[in-house]
């Protein structure tokens, strides 16, 4: 038989050529180590009343440099990951923060009753070591137990070695299980925290400054997109999670402070899937006297400085795609990119009616709340037609008025805003444009978003009335730029699904 414990095997089926025995039970399994806990108490030699343990070296440090440590003593912690051996030595795997190493513990080192001790140890428990750096007669780096202390006991059981913890949803619920057995996922985290150092670095060393805006807004606004509603009981009013920092950061630049820069947290009540959380992390910068060119020259250095510091190399593997982040990439404006895969020349139309006839000739249909324009119609043409076929880093550039109410009008095409996405793998990177200054300009588009809400859209934005006086004070020409965290960390580790760079990706309860 085989024993799963929440869906993971943690003990191996018999193979057909050994004899059948009978495995003992889950709840057998875990009484046996509650008993061995309540043993220890009894001795006066509970670990949960240990509260410290010093420790000197790491694995990886006794491993890279063994030469100079052979001999030397040490003290490390960890949690023991097997055991083999029973007679007067027994060896056994020990997992830090840093890595695996080999313990050896041995009757004439630590003692007959301390070896007794360590025996009835399980896979699992933590345990804290001294002992001495040696290298055993098959070559293997370990260290020699003078001391074993028990500093933690594990009352469940790991998964079994041999298959691990591999189903998705029990690796994202208890992630913590996940680290323990899959290495490859601490390095994702790793990279991502690397990432997260290296963005803010970047963005320091160029004179922004990083601020801090409300999770919790009166108006939901900034983006186009399904906000979380929430009540506070003081004020008694509904206020809405933040679904991007965009107009407080403004505000900012309103007030003289000509850099700045916010990364945190952004909520979306909205769909979930390999590419979308309800909740994600986003840096958002706007910079005084620039434009969305300066953006995409900052985008670019960002992405491709974090890929050598961290990689070492602009040669990437994602979704299945060599990708190359060689920088100098290229700058489409959207209306070139959907002539170029699909043959329809937005430019040459003239009416809204010829554009939405040219999207329905080839299957593309606007959505019923939004209206029948030009603008839109070329968005849908790109959208359901073209991003797919993005697979090279690329600036999507030079966006529809109509699907962007915070970008400034081109001054050489007012139904174009000087707008860029870029795109890598099919995939969204991040999102920018020379921000919209003129107050008169963007009241009209907010009602605009207000009429479309009214019609049904409630993904569509809210008129701020504060932000409008903001205008009317007067904001200088500014570029601003919102980059997808997670996304970015999903280029750089190759991952497929953004729940493999979030720790605690959102999962809907059990029953």
């Amino acid at each position: 038989m085989a024993l799963y414990y929440k869906g993971e095997k943690i003990m191996s089926d018999q193979t057909n050529n050994q004899p059948v025995q009978e495995e003992p039970s889950l709840s057998e399994l875990l009484q046996v180590r509650r008993d061995k806990l309540a043993a220890l108490r009894e001795q006066g030699q509970d670990p949960f009343v240990i509260t410290k343990f010093d420790v000197t070296h790491h694995s990886d440090e006794i491993k890279n440099r063994f030469e100079e440590m052979e001999g030397q003593a040490v003290r490390l912690a960890g949690r023991l990951m097997s055991k083999r051996g029973m007679g007067k030595a027994v060896f056994s795997d020990l997992q830090d923060g840093a890595g695996r190493i080999q313990l050896y513990v041995r009757i004439d080192d630590v003692g007959e009753e301390a070896l007794a001790a360590f025996k009835k140890y399980d896979i699992g428990d933590i345990v804290g070591v001294e002992g001495e750096v040696f290298r055993t007669k098959r070559g293997e780096i370990s260290v020699k137990a003078k001391t074993v202390t028990l500093l933690s006991k594990s009352l469940l059981p790991l998964p079994e070695k041999f298959h691990g913890l591999t189903d998705v949803e029990t690796r994202c619920r208890q992630r913590y299980v996940d680290l323990i057995m899959n290495p490859d996922v601490k390095r994702n985290f790793v990279i991502r925290s690397q990432f997260i150092k290296h963005v803010r670095d970047f963005m320091d060393a160029r004179g922004y400054m990083e601020v801090e805006t409300p999770v919790l807004n009166t108006i939901s606004g900034g983006a186009t997109a399904r906000p979380f509603i929430t009540h506070h009981n003081t004020l008694d009013i509904d206020m809405y999670m933040r679904i991007a920092t965009e107009l407080p950061l403004k505000r900012l630049i309103v007030g003289g402070l000509e850099r700045v820069y916010e990364m945190g947290r952004i909520f979306r009540n909205e769909g979930m899937d390999n590419r979308h959380n309800p909740e994600f992390t986003t840096i958002e910068l706007y910079q005084a006297y620039a434009d969305f060119n300066d953006m995409m020259d900052l985008f670019e250095d960002l992405l491709t400085s974090a890929t050598q510091k961290i990689l070492g190399t602009y040669q990437l593997q994602w979704q299945g795609q060599d990708i190359d982040l060689t920088p100098g990439w290229p700058r489409l404006p959207m209306y070139e990119a959907v002539k170029q895969y699909t043959g329809l020349d937005f430019m040459a139309m003239d009416t809204d009616e010829e554009a939405v006839a040219a999207a329905k000739s080839i299957g593309v249909e606007l959505p019923e709340t939004a209206d029948k324009t030009w603008g839109n119609a070329l968005y849908e043409v790109f959208d359901q037609r073209v991003e797919e076929k993005l697979i090279q880093p690329t600036f999507i550039t030079m966006h529809p008025v109509d699907v962007s109410p915070l970008a400034k009008r081109s001054p050489k095409d007012p139904r174009l805003t000087e707008r860029f996405e870029l795109f890598i793998c099919r995939s969204e990177m991040g999102n920018a444009f020379s921000e919209l200054n003129d107050p008169i300009d963007q009241r009209q588009r907010f009602q605009k978003q207000v009429e479309m809400r009214a019609r049904g859209d409630d993904e569509a934005g809210m008129m701020d009335e504060d932000y409008i006086t903001a205008l009317e004070y007067g904001l200088p020409p500014t570029g601003g730029m919102g980059i997808g965290i997670d996304r970015c960390v999903m280029l750089l580790t190759n991952n497929d699904s953004i729940r493999e760079v979030l720790l605690f990706p959102t999962m809907k309860p059990l029953d």
